[in-house]
């Protein structure tokens, strides 16, 4: 009697999920809208023009739980909304965004999502690890576009020594979460 519960079970849960497909579409618009909504909590700083915001702990999230391709999928459909006008940046939307303090941040979400989305995995050492390289890649980004605009000092000044020590703690809440959420994600995402 238990195996057919078992298999009824298994059989009215595979009819009530969406297609891989379908679901990975809904896991893409649900990562793109979190990262809007991550950046409208958003903290100016003193001494910077780049402001505190929780946009690089979703971006690496959206990578671990959606898998690379998703992830990253998901932020190029962020920054798409913003390049087209819709205010999703931590201050507006628009291609000129791009241009600003954070362009070079935003830039690197889709491959801060897809190489944490490629290198974390079981265990909690490869899953930190992957993080901090998605992490690595946010700041490369930023402090790319920073330098470039400015000097590699000032960059620093501004877009690197104000986040450090929140970030690590955005790593370390990513890993709890990931811990938690991993298994059924990748049921769900199929990474």
């Amino acid at each position: 009697m238990s195996t057919s519960r078992s298999s009824l079970a298994t059989s009215t849960r595979a009819d009530v999920l969406p297609s891989r497909t379908v679901r990975g579409v809904i896991g893409v618009l649900v990562f793109a809208i979190a990262t809007a909504l991550s950046a409208k909590i958003s903290l100016p700083l003193p001494g910077t023009p780049i402001p505190f915001t929780f946009q690089p702990l979703v971006v690496m999230l959206a990578g671990a739980l959606l898998g690379a391709r998703l992830g990253a999928a998901s932020q190029i459909a962020y920054l798409a909304a913003g390049v087209s006008g819709l205010p999703v940046f931590a201050a507006g939307g628009g291609a000129a965004y791009l241009l600003g303090p954070t362009g070079g941040y935003l830039m690197a979400y889709p491959l801060a999502a897809f190489l944490v989305g490629a290198l974390t995995g079981a265990g909690l050492l490869r899953t930190i690890g992957g993080l901090l390289v998605g992490l690595a890649t946010i700041y490369a980004g930023g402090l790319a576009w920073l330098t470039a605009t400015g000097s590699f000092d000032v960059a620093v000044v501004w877009g690197l020594r104000p986040f450090v020590l929140a970030d690590m703690v955005k790593v370390v809440l990513a890993a709890v979460i990931i811990a938690r959420l991993g298994d059924r994600s990748r049921d769900l995402f199929a990474r």
